[in-house]
């Protein structure tokens, strides 16, 4: 696992302090979920949207991560918590595993809290969205 700070976009920085603000006043949503958001945006590298690296999972990226201890392959949309839907696999910013994949990279590592302890779940592709399309960054690491 990276010990460096994830990478953001201002623009999306931007959107997520928007949704934190809005979040607040919204009872149903958990407020560890926020703080979690917000300790993620704090720590962050930000960059220009054109800087960010193509291999950095953002908002509307679809990322694919594979269980490390059981080598079970997923595919999620990150997107905001208006848009989310499960049927269709797209999780929002807000839910934990949403915040945890915000700012990683291809191959990273991340440690995600399981009722048995943890899971290590890696980052095997990005694919960031684009104005009307969807690119590929890298092929599939399996």
């Amino acid at each position: 696992m990276r010990s460096q700070n994830i990478i953001i976009s201002s623009t999306d920085r931007d959107r997520l302090l928007k949704l934190i603000d809005s979040a607040r006043l919204d009872r149903r949503i958990a407020w560890q979920n926020i703080e979690a958001l917000e300790r993620e945006l704090v720590r962050a590298t930000i960059t220009s949207p054109e800087e960010l690296p193509r291999s950095v999972v953002a908002l509307n990226s679809t990322v694919w991560l594979r269980d490390l201890d059981t080598e079970e392959l997923e595919r999620y949309m990150l997107v905001l918590p208006h848009e989310a839907d499960v049927v269709r696999q797209r999780i929002s910013v807000l839910a934990p595993i949403g915040t945890a994949i915000l700012g990683y990279r291809l191959r990273d590592i991340i440690e995600w809290p399981v009722p048995q302890g943890k899971s290590r779940l890696e980052i095997v592709k990005v694919s960031q969205a684009k104005v009307g399309c969807e690119a590929d960054t890298e092929g599939l690491l399996v």
